[in-house]
């Protein structure tokens, strides 16, 4: 995985999330599939690049991640919504709901 593949990604694509984690973080292991489930129900054309910042820290460092779990998400090459530690899933998706359908529609 590579800076530049993530950023291609980012712009050519009309959404995508980065979800940072670590091996030794249970938050992240129990927010994952609960995060990915909600984005696979509600916004299945985002797509989603796993991140692990033991393997990563250069990418990690990039994008500015300095706590796990933080997902990022890029809406149209931009990034619109960054949430770290404690994460409401239906506030995200609340968040997002809208731009994503004026994006797709």
């Amino acid at each position: 995985m590579r800076i530049e593949s993530i950023g291609e990604k980012i712009h050519n694509q009309t959404g995508v999330m980065l979800y940072f984690w670590g091996e030794h973080c249970n938050v992240c292991h129990a927010l994952q599939p609960k995060l990915f489930e909600a984005f696979d129900k509600n916004f299945p054309k985002i797509e989603k690049i796993t991140i692990d910042v033991g393997e990563h820290a250069d990418i990690a460092a990039h994008f500015g991640v300095f706590s796990i779990p933080t997902a990022i998400v890029f809406l149209d090459g931009k990034e619109f919504a960054r949430v770290s530690r404690n994460v409401s899933i239906p506030a995200l998706v609340e968040q997002i709901r809208r731009p994503y359908e004026i994006l797709l529609s």
